[in-house]
């Protein structure tokens, strides 16, 4: 598959008065045509931080990004102005956040505001861009489409909204698609559709999708390539079917160990000791080292780096060792 889009050492960091704040501290990736990679993590490891960055939707006011490249189309995005961001994002790269009600202007129509990204990037007749709105609602499947063109987002459930955000993100057949979240505020039920749409359209149009969650259950489901971040970084990477079957990072490990299993009766739930801790620049220490069973002395006085084991990118000094015993497991 085509590279369409290669993220290199990014780093993005949270400035105050007091401190310097690594919340992205080197994390590169690619993303092929078509497919769909899963970043995963709990809130707080940099998840969102990391998109923002790519598509420069950050506030300069505390935050920067100090290094990196975000390479797509022979432009590295990082060197671009806002200007030539806005012709990108919706045109190249589009995003889909995971609250619609937030996301859609309340005073508009649902049809106006599908309109509005279409022609933010195209220049098509009135007849055509009304024709294109008509095929992307049918495309996410959103009943009576005529009628819908007309309500305002109120008058639409959150699985509704959530399509409708999804259409003005297909809006200009982009090649990425960064869904941030895209399901939680949605209930089981609809969830499970919304999943099931992006799979659909992932398919039918082969845009590349970057999925941000936290539920590994989702990866699982969605997604073919992984991507767990801790403390700003990437502790392990890899594809979804090998870090399911055998989890290499402690943290990866913690996490597969913390879902619920039908095989098992166990009273009380596994849970990963501690909290995601606040980092300051520079960081001198393995980020997980506060919560790991697993823990040394070098785990505190230096980070260890990206190794590759089987095919696969962890970062560990005890890899080896660890090997595929899980927490708890002996």
């Amino acid at each position: 598959m085509d590279e369409i889009l290669r993220v290199n050492n990014l780093k993005v960091y949270y400035y105050s008065q007091k401190k310097v704040v690594p919340a992205v501290d080197g994390v590169s990736f690619a993303l092929k045509k078509g497919e769909i990679l899963g970043i995963v993590g709990e809130s707080g490891c940099g998840k969102s931080t990391v998109v923002r960055g790519i598509i420069g939707l950050i506030d300069e006011r505390y935050t920067r990004i100090e290094d990196g490249e975000v390479l797509m189309g022979g432009k590295n995005l990082v060197d671009l102005s806002q200007k030539e961001l806005c012709r990108i994002r919706g045109k190249k790269i589009s995003m889909i956040f995971q609250n619609p009600l937030s996301s859609l202007n309340p005073v508009y129509t649902i049809g106006s505001q599908i309109e509005e990204a279409i022609l933010a990037h195209e220049k098509i007749s009135k007849e055509k861009v009304h024709e294109r709105v008509m095929e992307l609602l049918k495309l996410v499947h959103i009943p009576a489409p005529e009628l819908r063109y007309h309500d305002f987002p109120h008058q639409m459930s959150g699985g509704m909204q959530q399509r409708v955000l999804i259409a003005i993100a297909l809006a200009c057949n982009p090649e990425v698609i960064i869904a941030d979240e895209p399901t939680t505020a949605l209930d089981v039920t609809i969830q499970a559709q919304i999943l099931e749409l992006l799979r659909e359209l992932n398919e039918k149009t082969g845009v590349g999708v970057i999925f941000i969650t936290h539920n590994m259950g989702v990866v699982a489901e969605m997604c073919e390539e992984m991507m767990v971040m801790y403390g700003g970084v990437v502790v392990e990477k890899g594809k979804c079917d090998d870090i399911f079957a055998t989890p290499l990072h402690p943290y990866t490990q913690g996490l597969l160990a913390a879902i619920p299993s039908i095989k098992e009766d166990k009273e009380e739930l596994y849970s990963i000791k501690g909290h995601v801790p606040v980092f300051k620049h520079p960081v001198q220490q393995c980020r997980f080292a506060s919560r790991c069973e697993y823990c040394e002395d070098r785990c505190r006085q230096s980070e260890p780096p990206l190794s590759n084991v089987d095919g696969r990118e962890v970062r560990c000094f005890r890899i080896e060792e660890i090997g595929e015993r899980g927490p708890n497991r002996g």
